[in-house]
């Protein structure tokens, strides 16, 4: 069985900077069974529906800006796979949920940046799939529970997002010290996914200490979700380290 997995991929410069987070990726690809294929949920690719990427080779998408030279020079050329893009929008729609299939779209940074450090050789098939900030935990949960044979086919499914995402507190150059605000909400989390308390974590918005300071809009926490809902109620605690003073890169995996 291959384990779903949740990272959080903080800035595009963590591919260079010298941080545990960058390390913990590096060193989680090397520990992992070789997946057939990974199909990435990331926080950067935002559709109304569920959309999977179909192509042969990913595109590497430069979404962002305002960055080294270095950044944009990077490429991670991992094959696609139509047929698992079918399958996956197959397990989707099963599940009463509509899909599509996009056959142009590569990979954003939400996935290629935490690819390159787990799998450098971009010798893996690779696969995109959207999130849909309108609609909120508990449908992306339930996506990730359409998910769930992916496991037994040695697909890993990468939740890719943020444990944190308050970017307006961001601090470049500061200490490396959380605020309260961050540490009370990211303590709240971790509890409840030890504890294995799904209806707490879906009204997160509403329980969790300084939630909406955290996550002023949910793209970036729900890639969790949809690992949750693909692996089972067990959550192991991978990683948790702090970039840039408020951006938690805590890591999970999940397991029924």
């Amino acid at each position: 069985m291959t384990a779903p997995i949740f990272v959080s991929h903080g800035s595009p410069t963590l591919l260079f900077d010298d941080v545990p987070a960058r390390d913990f990726l590096v060193a989680l690809g090397k520990s992992l069974p070789r997946p057939k294929a990974i199909l990435v949920v990331s926080a950067h690719w935002e559709t109304g529906i569920p959309a999977v990427n179909a192509v042969v080779v990913n595109e590497t998408i430069h979404d962002f800006g305002g960055f080294p030279q270095i950044l944009f020079d990077q490429r991670y050329p991992a094959p696609g796979d139509a047929g698992l893009a079918r399958r996956v929008a197959t397990l989707i729609e099963a599940a009463g949920i509509p899909a599509s299939i996009d056959n142009e779209r590569g990979l954003d940074h939400g996935a290629w940046v935490p690819l390159k450090l787990m799998y450098p050789d971009a010798d893996i098939p690779v696969l995109q799939l959207s999130v849909q900030p309108r609609l909120g935990p508990a449908h992306h949960y339930r996506l990730g529970e359409a998910l769930r044979p992916l496991a037994d086919e040695g697909v890993l499914t990468l939740g890719s997002g943020s444990f944190t995402h308050d970017l307006r507190s961001v601090d470049w150059r500061g200490p490396n010290t959380a605020p309260d605000w961050v540490t009370q909400f990211a303590d709240w989390v971790n509890a409840a996914l030890a504890e294995g308390r799904i209806e707490d974590l879906l009204n997160y918005r509403k329980l969790a200490p300084h939630a909406a300071r955290n996550h002023p809009t949910e793209e970036h926490f729900l890639p969790l979700f949809v690992a949750l809902g693909a692996g089972g109620l067990r959550a192991a605690s991978l990683h948790q380290s702090l970039t840039f003073s408020v951006l938690r890169m805590d890591a999970f995996e999940f397991a029924a």
